[in-house]
């Protein structure tokens, strides 16, 4: 066995040994993978800062996904159909990588409530991608006790190319940023 096997990505070429050892490394990655940062030193949330966690999804992620919400299209599990529509692999389901605005938020803001959510699918995301969600506040408006912020969006490949882009709102019970999971 060779450190190639563990990454390949064909699974008619892949012991099942070697995707069971696959699996544990990726989900293993993939919890060591989290981090967020935040351009404000105020610890204050302000328009311009940017809060990121870096995610590599596995596919124990995907059929866990699938298996929750029901989605079971051939596209995320069979390579010949994924073959067929273009990909060189079976992509991750879109809105399970979109899933980490939600999670940036709430993350570093308790108690938020995710109200609204734009979203460009722009490139697919394989399993062992390194993907990087951002959120930017673009914008924060005061509703009596409580803070309405709009979220520019985008996940990053690789630290680099644009997979999703889009827009979130979210109501925040404060401005102040939580500080769990920074470094």
């Amino acid at each position: 066995m060779t450190a190639l096997h563990l990454f390949d990505k064909n699974p008619k070429r892949i012991p099942k040994t070697v995707i069971a050892m696959r699996r544990l490394l990726l989900n293993s990655v993939s919890s060591l993978k989290h981090y967020s940062s935040s351009a404000s030193a105020s610890n204050v949330l302000k328009p311009g800062d940017i809060l990121k966690q870096s995610r590599i999804f596995s596919i124990a992620e995907v059929e866990d996904y699938s298996k929750l919400t029901h989605d079971h299209n051939p596209l995320h599990f069979d390579l010949e159909c994924a073959t067929k529509a273009g990909y060189k692999d079976t992509p991750i389901p879109g809105l399970l990588v979109a899933s980490l605005f939600p999670r940036i938020i709430a993350s570093h803001f308790p108690g938020a409530i995710y109200v609204k959510q734009t979203l460009e699918f722009r490139e697919p995301v394989f399993v062992g991608d390194d993907v990087v969600g951002e959120v930017q506040a673009n914008s924060i408006r005061q509703l009596k006790d409580k803070f309405m912020v709009k979220f520019a969006t985008t996940c990053r490949k690789d630290g680099g190319e644009v997979v999703i882009g889009g827009e979130a709102t979210a109501i925040l019970p404060a401005l102040a940023v939580n500080g769990v999971g920074q470094g």
